[in-house]
């Protein structure tokens, strides 16, 4: 048990390092000077003087590999570099927009998990008849329309003409609430975006419990089941659904990062002030440090959240074995 809890960490501490050096580089890679792109948008003339100094101040005149340890040092220590367009450090833009995405992405994947499973289980069991091909129908026309188009239309027809739910924002501006008016109103500003976020994950979980039940009903302790006279709702969740969920946690990981990158369109189009939303600026005002530190947030993120499962799967299934 040990011995594969250490191949695992030190698998995952390799794709780490990996991905990290892959986050260093790329902006290196691109065409154009670096320093140039970041500081461009400065009403400012870039002298050779000055272009000289800030070479020397963001390190790049060291080389390739001596920038890469002094990177890896500084994130050691949580700095994440210095956002000149925002004149503040990158760790505390990205700690302060974090909360947001992990309350809209959190939240949306507990409802869009229930939603889905509750659905397939249910879809599954009556395979073939009308409520079954109703409901596969309406999950591929829902997973068909991009969630950037869904959220558009809510924010059209509920914020801009219903004036029922706020237009931008996670809270009323000083608007000084506290307690459960301040909680009512964080949930206020949250509905559309979690409602946007939820319907375009809810398809994908569906599709997966369904599939998955449909071959978990045919195995012979569902059989045994029905022939002990056990209630059909009980066989149903507690004998066929319990196994077929199984799935879903394998998937866990892939389906976060497919989440916050979804996010980035979804706090863009209701300007909630989370990570999407300081992506978006990061890469329109062309904002290398701050775009690279909250690069560096996301794979951590996806990757501790993939190595948490990949720990705890032998435990949630003890008849899986690993290869390694």
């Amino acid at each position: 048990m040990r011995n594969r809890t250490a191949k695992i960490v030190t698998i995952y501490l390799l794709t780490i390092f990996f991905l990290l050096f892959l986050n260093f580089l790329l902006p290196r890679l691109l065409p154009g000077d670096v320093i140039l792109a970041m500081y461009s948008g400065y009403e400012v003339t870039i002298t050779d003087e000055l272009y000289n100094e800030l070479v020397q101040l963001h390190g790049l005149n060291k080389p390739l590999h001596v920038q890469f340890f002094i990177y890896l040092v500084q994130l050691a220590h949580g700095n994440l570099g210095y956002s000149h367009i925002c004149h503040a450090p990158t760790t505390t833009l990205i700690m302060d927009a974090l909360p947001w995405t992990m309350l809209l992405v959190c939240t949306s994947f507990i409802l869009s998990a229930i939603i889905g499973m509750v659905l397939g289980v249910e879809s599954s069991w009556v395979r073939g008849k009308r409520t079954d091909q109703s409901l596969l129908v309406s999950m591929l026309v829902v997973d068909g329309i991009p969630s950037l188009a869904v959220g558009i239309l809510f924010l059209t027809i509920f914020s801009l003409y219903g004036g029922w739910f706020p237009t931008s924002g996670a809270m009323t501006p000083y608007s000084n609430l506290a307690g459960i008016a301040h909680i009512k109103d964080i949930l206020w500003h949250l509905i559309l975006p979690l409602t946007t976020l939820t319907l375009s994950q809810i398809p994908g979980d569906y599709l997966l419990i369904r599939n998955s039940m449909i071959l978990t009903i045919r195995e012979p302790y569902v059989l045994t089941a029905r022939a002990k006279g056990i209630k059909e709702r009980k066989i149903k969740y507690f004998h066929a659904a319990r196994n077929a969920i199984l799935p879903f946690f394998t998937r866990i990981g892939i389906r976060l990062a497919y989440v916050i990158t979804g996010v980035l369109f979804i706090e863009t189009i209701f300007a909630y002030p989370g990570l999407g939303l300081l992506t978006y600026n990061a890469i329109s005002n062309r904002d290398l440090p701050l775009l690279q530190g909250i690069l560096t947030v996301s794979v951590l993120l996806v990757l501790l959240i993939n190595i948490v499962v990949d720990l705890l799967y032998k435990k949630i299934d003890p008849r899986v074995e690993y290869a390694y």
